[in-house]
């Protein structure tokens, strides 16, 4: 495992969250709550990646 696969576990986090995000308001402003169900999940998909990555680069350090 390198370092660089913290940083794409990360980068991948963030970028299912903005996915996520954007599900979530295009869900509520049409009023489609399975939509906004995807979008969260996609949201906290991206969060459990990204707590992934800080802690695959924080166990490297040491």
């Amino acid at each position: 495992m390198s370092k660089d696969q913290g940083l794409s576990d990360k980068v991948k986090g963030k970028v299912n969250q903005a996915k996520g995000e954007v599900k979530d308001q295009v869900g509520n402003a049409t009023d489609n709550p399975n939509m906004q169900r995807e979008g969260k999940k996609d949201k906290l998909k991206g969060s459990i990646q990204e707590a992934a990555g800080k802690a695959k680069e924080d166990s490297h350090r040491y």
